[in-house]
């Protein structure tokens, strides 16, 4: 069970959580460690409440291998590393599955194979980074590359997205503002030109429309973006569906650049990782296969995969796929001369992560001045739309 605990150490009080069975044993592990304890108290065990909200993300798997690479090249055994990872673990589901883990590789099973039963969690080219370092003997190294690896992606999805929140939040606003205006403020103000005899504007007729559009079928409108939506997300779950979607957004401006490049990033830096760490290159265009989001590349790396199998040189392989860049045909080609294929990739991921890197700037420069003339249009309009009634009244008064 977990207990919380309050303790001093170096003249600081110190707070946090720790699984033992007693409050003995929470005691005598900190004294153990320098610490005095001052109040400890067991916590209510919620494990199957916080199972059906508490998933095994992407940062906890982050974490984990970082924390087990480190142990390990320490010195300590698989076994002791995940005693120590229990202890230290707070999330209940990620605390269950490294349970599940300890119990089978004490039943005798290696990791890799224990891993296979967390499939939604660890990936094919983990699995298989982590075959390899057991079969080779240098499991803390790879699972210290993996780790570095995993660390980059975090932090190249971060950039990304950080970059693209802003524009998001403007637009989902702006959208929501604009929808507001029309179904619930516009009508009140348009009503009162009903009781007059005035030839209203085209803008403000087109308005009236809308909002009255608005008005009366509100409830079907909401109703049917939501399952307009969910009706999109399962089609791009078919297989044909998810290549219509991945080729629509790749002729998107801008951004489509930027999702070309960011596959390329994942892709090379992926190869470069496995060549290195021992696994053949058809291997290697196996997994990549498998763990590619994007379909038109799934499909590049699978005709590459067959024309490799039959003896064609990697470079020349991609050579034949029009998705690829000249750069990056070339450097493979130089790289399988030069024999520093794994180096090679590597450097052109760390290229390719740049290009992302200027091209997502560029585009979110272009998106806030676009976004900030489209809201001055719509603003425009219905100010103009409401104020000329206005002023064609007040005129025909006079």
């Amino acid at each position: 069970m977990f207990f919380k605990y309050k303790a001093l150490k170096n003249n600081k009080i110190v707070e946090g959580k720790i699984e033992s069975h007693s409050t003995t044993d929470v005691v005598n592990y900190l004294r153990t460690n320098d610490f005095f304890p001052i109040n400890i108290a067991p916590i209510e065990d919620h494990s199957t409440l916080n199972n059906l909200f508490v998933k095994v993300g992407f940062n906890d798997i982050v974490d984990f291998t970082r924390q087990l690479a480190i142990m390990l090249n320490a010195g300590l055994t698989l076994i002791d590393c995940f005693d120590i990872l229990k202890k230290q673990t707070t999330n209940f589901a990620l605390l269950k599955m490294i349970k599940d883990i300890d119990k089978d590789i004490r039943g005798g099973q290696t990791l890799s194979s224990a891993l296979l039963k967390y499939k939604g969690s660890f990936s094919n080219l983990y699995i298989a980074l982590v075959r390899s370092g057991e079969a080779s003997g240098k499991l803390s190294e790879i699972l210290l590359k993996l780790a570095d690896n995993l660390e980059k992606q975090r932090e190249f999805k971060g950039k990304i997205k950080g970059a693209l929140i802003y524009p998001a939040i403007v637009v989902i606003g702006m959208v929501v503002v604009m929808f507001i205006m029309v179904t619930f403020v516009v009508p009140k103000l348009l009503v009162l030109y009903q009781d007059f005899n005035v030839e209203l504007p085209m803008s403000t007729k087109i308005l009236m429309f809308v909002s009255d559009f608005c008005v009366r079928f509100w409830p079907v409108i909401v109703v049917s973006v939501f399952v307009g939506v969910n009706a999109l997300k399962a089609y791009i779950k078919t297989k044909q569906g998810k290549l219509q979607y991945d080729r629509m957004l790749f002729k998107l401006p801008v951004l489509g650049n930027i999702i070309k490049i960011s596959s390329l990033v994942d892709a090379t830096r992926t190869l470069s990782i496995l060549i290195s760490s021992g696994v053949s290159i058809l291997d290697g265009l196996q997994i990549i296969m498998e763990t590619s989001d994007n379909m038109v590349y799934q499909i590049a790396f699978q005709n590459i995969y067959k024309q490799v199998e039959k003896g064609l040189s990697l470079g020349k392989a991609m050579a034949n796929e029009k998705v690829f860049p000249p750069i990056l045909i070339q450097m493979t080609t130089v790289g399988e001369q030069t024999g520093h294929l794994d180096d090679t990739l590597g450097r052109l991921s760390k290229y390719f992560e740049m290009e992302s890197e200027i091209a997502t700037k560029t585009m979110t420069t272009l998106i806030e001045p676009l976004i900030l003339v489209f809201l001055g249009l719509g603003v425009g309009f219905l100010v103009t739309s409401v104020i000329t009634p206005i002023y064609n009244l007040t005129s025909s008064f006079k």
